[in-house]
C-alpha cells in the first residue's frame, strides 16, 4: 500500500493550528528565527504529542520583520550560530516535555537559497552532524539540500508541496507572482495525488518533471490552509493510502 507523509509548518501564530496538525503526520516547529519563542514552541509540542504528529525544527535567516522569505547577506558564522541555536532550543524543550524531534525543514528564504546553493546546504548539513546526525533533513528532490545530506552521512526527505505552483527546472514559483499559489482546492488535491501515484509534477508551462517525494507540504499559513487540509486527508484516504510520518518507513 501507498503512503506519504502530509506536513505543514506550525508554531508561527497561526489560529487554526489546532485543527490542522491532528490532519496531518508531520510538523515542523518555527523556533525563533521567522517567528517563535519558547512558550509556542512547547505549546506546539504538546498539541502534536497529544494526537501523535511527528516533529521537527524550521530554522530561518534570523528575520523576524520579513518572516524569514527575504534572502540576507549575513556572514556564516552568524548564520551557523543563529540556525544551530534555533535548533538547540526546540531540541532541549522537545527533551522537556518527552517527545522525540525527527527532523529540520528550513524555512522560507533559507529553504529556498539552500536547495541550490551548495555552500548553504552545507552549512546546514553540518551544523545537523554536530547537533544530533540522526535528524533527517528536509528539501527538493534533486536539490544542494540532498547532495550535501549524502555528503555529510544525513537521512534525506524530498519534500513536494501541495500548494505552490512550480517552474520547469522544479523549483518554487516566487511568491511575487501572481500564480505562486495555488487556490483551487480540485487543483490542490490533484497535484498532491499525481505526486504520490505518479512521482510528477505539472509546472506551470504545462510540462511534467519527474518529482519523487517523501513528504507534502500544506502551508499551515496559507489562505486556504484548513480546508486544503481537510480535503487532501480525506482524498487520500479515499485513495487507498496511507499517512505516515517518515520515519515509520525507515
Amino acid at each position: 500500500m501507498k503512503q506519504i507523509d502530509l506536513n505543514c509548518d506550525a508554531g508561527e501564530g497561526i489560529d487554526i493550528e489546532k485543527a490542522i496538525i491532528p490532519l496531518v503526520s508531520s510538523i515542523s516547529i518555527a523556533c525563533g528565527g521567522h517567528t517563535g519563542n519558547d512558550e509556542s514552541m512547547r505549546k506546539t509540542i504538546q498539541l502534536a504529542k497529544k494526537v501523535g504528529v511527528a516533529i521537527g525544527a524550521h530554522p530561518s535567516y534570523p528575520d523576524r520583520e520579513n518572516f524569514g522569505r527575504v534572502k540576507m547577506n549575513i556572514d556564516e558564522e552568524t548564520l551557523k550560530k543563529s540556525i544551530k541555536t534555533q535548533i538547540e532550543t526546540l531540541h532541549s524543550i522537545a527533551i522537556q516535555e518527552n517527545y522525540p524531534l525527527t527532523h529540520v525543514k528550513p524555512h522560507g528564504a533559507l529553504y529556498n537559497e539552500a536547495s541550490k546553493n551548495n555552500f548553504l546546504a552545507e552549512l546546514i548539513a553540518r551544523t545537523l552532524t554536530e547537533i544530533n546526525p540522526t535528524f533527517s533533513l528536509w528539501g527538493p528532490p534533486k536539490s544542494a539540500l540532498a547532495e550535501a545530506s549524502a555528503k555529510f552521512g544525513i537521512r534525506f526527505i524530498a519534500e513536494g508541496f501541495a500548494d505552490r505552483t512550480y517552474q520547469p527546472d522544479g523549483s518554487l514559483t516566487p511568491r511575487s507572482q501572481i500564480n505562486a499559489l495555488i487556490s483551487n482546492t480540485a487543483e490542490c488535491i490533484n497535484q498532491v495525488i499525481r505526486l504520490v501515484n505518479e512521482k510528477k509534477v505539472t509546472t506551470v508551462n504545462g510540462a511534467s518533471i519527474e518529482w519523487p517525494v517523501q513528504t507534502i507540504c500544506i502551508h499551515g499559513d496559507g489562505p486556504h490552509a484548513l480546508l486544503f487540509a481537510e480535503h487532501i486527508h480525506a482524498a487520500l484516504k479515499e485513495s487507498g493510502i496511507l499517512i505516515n510520518p517518515t520515519y515509520a518507513s525507515i
